[in-house]
């Protein structure tokens, strides 16, 4: 079969590699219909975070059951499903309190040795415990299937922070970061019913879909003008919740500041940038409470499939860009380069 790997900074290829078998009676083998490049992809192709020449990449997707082995029983050859981007057993105590990204036997797609999502097909490891069974006709309904692949990632950590964030009814929250992430974030905190949605962010393609996902304001500042702005729009208090999708020191900084007194941030942006943003003392002063980490996606598909299935929601919008799997390359390089927010891959 043909998958993307990786050998270097922005060395990107689709290369011929086994098919995938099973190698242990709870594996499924799963034939990929969708997937897509995510943002924290780029780390890796920006030779940001480290990785082995030749590994596989990619860790979100969409696709149908092929083969399973003898103690995979949740699910049959033939089943849609859609595959969080960790895999876990299902079973642990971390996965009985929703923490699947914590499951001792878990992992993620592309690590040494596994199957990256960015290919044609995917052994899963703990079947049962990893995939969610989408509706079987869903398959061929295309104008469902991008907001069915953001479940798998973008959605869900948007989800995240929103909830780790503590985002009620009414409450005034702050979007850091115009990326998926951050755009699925305010659409996740309409969603829980926020009265105000301020995003932060800069590129008008991207906070047009922020306002279409319920942002009520928009701020193109950064840094300290970007705190000050959101000081002015809420009577200089803050917000309630603080949803942080970027990752760097100024990033956080900003989410901290631009939090009220009693609040909270919900912190979901992949580390890159160190912890110097982390300002222990505001949060002690003014009772902030921080937040988040890597999102447990197999805990919140089940709860945000209805929406997506029923059309309350569309996370699918994020996807501005779709190639085949041989325009995987082109796509990181539009992605890299800022020309396109996220790229799905059809198959």
């Amino acid at each position: 079969m043909r998958a993307t790997v990786i050998h270097g900074p922005r060395d990107v290829r689709i290369e011929e590699v086994p098919d995938p078998v099973l190698r242990h009676p709870t594996d499924a083998v799963v034939r990929v219909v969708s997937a897509c490049i995510c943002g924290s992809d780029l780390w890796a192709y920006r030779g940001v975070a480290s990785r082995v020449a030749g590994q596989r990449i990619g860790h979100e997707f969409l696709g149908i059951v092929e083969e399973t082995g003898s103690e995979a029983t949740g699910v049959t050859r033939g089943d849609f499903v859609v595959a969080p981007f960790v895999w876990s057993d299902g079973v642990c105590d971390y996965c009985h309190d929703g923490l699947h990204t914590s499951c001792p036997q878990g992992g993620f797609w592309g690590e040494v040795g596994s199957d990256g999502g960015q290919g044609e097909a995917v052994r899963v490891p703990f079947a049962d415990g990893t995939l969610v069974k989408l509706p079987k006709e869903a398959a061929g309904e295309e104008k469902l299937l991008p907001g069915l692949l953001a479940l798998s990632d973008v959605m869900s950590t948007g989800h995240h922070a929103a909830v780790t964030a503590g985002v009620r009814p009414g409450s005034t929250v702050v979007v850091v970061g115009d990326g998926a992430v951050g755009l699925c974030g305010v659409l996740a905190a309409q969603r829980l019913g926020a009265g105000r949605i301020i995003a932060l962010g800069r590129h008008e393609a991207r906070t047009a879909i922020a306002r279409t996902f319920g942002a009520t304001d928009v701020v193109a500042e950064r840094g300290e003008a970007a705190v000050e702005a959101v000081r002015e729009l809420t009577g200089g208090q803050g917000a309630h919740a603080v949803l942080e999708a970027v990752g760097t020191e100024e990033s956080m900084r900003t989410a901290i500041s631009v939090t009220r007194d009693g609040g909270a941030v919900g912190f979901v942006g992949v580390p890159h940038g160190g912890s110097a943003g982390v300002d222990i003392s505001r949060m002690f002063d003014g009772n902030i409470s921080l937040r988040g980490g890597v999102a447990p996606a197999r805990a919140y598909i089940p709860e945000l499939l209805p929406d997506v299935l029923s059309g309350a929601i569309d996370p699918g919008l994020v996807f501005d860009r779709t190639v085949g799997l041989d325009g995987v390359p082109d796509g990181y390089r539009a992605m890299d380069e800022r020309t396109a927010l996220k790229v799905r891959v059809t198959f």
